[in-house]
């Protein structure tokens, strides 16, 4: 079974909802228009970390940001794990991840588990309790957010029931361009899956954004990688791989969960 996935690296303009939004949605028409499957966002796509401003710009319940994604997808048949956006709740604002199928359905809500204090996220965002597990046409999935991929016992986690795909959404900075694509070859070579990430260009204030957009397969190997400029990467992934490699080196049936301690 193969898919074919699409990757939106895009610059985002700080704290300005409506250039974003209309980014999204070329980027998007584009990817269905080149017979992708899946098109991918990056972290907090509507806002950038404009977070001091979150009072003004943050999404009430995340509905804007739904019906705009929701309608695309359903218009255009194509499967969108739509980064993360500042979703307004009653107890916070969270960052978090809205995954919908090709009918327009929202099949999986994540938001972003461990917040990154380096760039003050616990000041101004509220931390998720709930895993990221989700199906897009019959593939077991998962995604994460940025500093997540920093946790491997979060990302085995979502491994253990057979997932074949890990996305992976970011605004992860420049200077740690190294340790992104360390970190996801590591989880893609202990979890023998697939990781498809998506980062940001440009900067904002008080940071400077990689790029370097990948896909991995389950070996560890690089299938596609972009680099620092404004593109849709795009890979086929062939699912078929992730059986294969299992098999070949049993790791999650050699597991001794009895010893370890979490």
């Amino acid at each position: 079974m193969h898919t074919r996935t699409a990757i939106v690296q895009m610059d985002i303009a700080f704290g300005d909802l409506d250039k974003n939004y209309e980014t999204v949605k070329k980027n998007i028409i584009k990817a269905a228009k080149e017979h992708a499957d899946v098109v991918v966002l990056p972290e907090l796509w509507p806002t950038g970390y404009a977070l001091t401003r979150l009072d003004e710009l943050a999404d009430k319940g995340g509905k804007k940001s739904t019906d705009f994604i929701a309608e695309l997808a359903r218009e255009y048949k194509i499967n969108v794990v739509a980064g993360s956006v500042p979703k307004e709740t009653s107890a916070g604002v969270t960052n978090t991840m809205f995954v919908f199928n090709r009918s327009g359905e929202l099949v999986k809500e994540y938001s972003k588990a461990h917040l990154f204090r380096l760039m003050e996220e616990e000041k101004y965002l509220a931390e998720g309790n709930k895993d990221g597990l989700f199906e897009l046409d019959g593939t077991k999935s998962a995604g994460v957010i940025c500093y997540d991929i920093r946790f491997p016992e979060w990302i085995r986690t979502h491994m253990l029931d057979d997932t074949k795909v890990l996305y992976v959404v970011a605004e992860w900075p420049k200077p740690r361009t190294n340790h992104w694509r360390t970190l996801l070859i590591s989880r893609a070579i202990e979890n023998q899956c697939y990781v498809v990430a998506c980062n940001r260009i440009g900067s904002d204030p008080n940071n400077e954004f990689g790029g370097h957009s990948i896909v991995i397969n389950p070996w560890g190997d690089i299938v596609a990688e972009a680099e620092e400029d404004e593109t849709i990467l795009y890979a086929d992934l062939d699912l078929d791989e992730v059986d294969k490699v299992r098999e070949k080196i049993p790791v999650f049936t050699d597991r001794r969960p009895d010893l370890y301690k979490l």
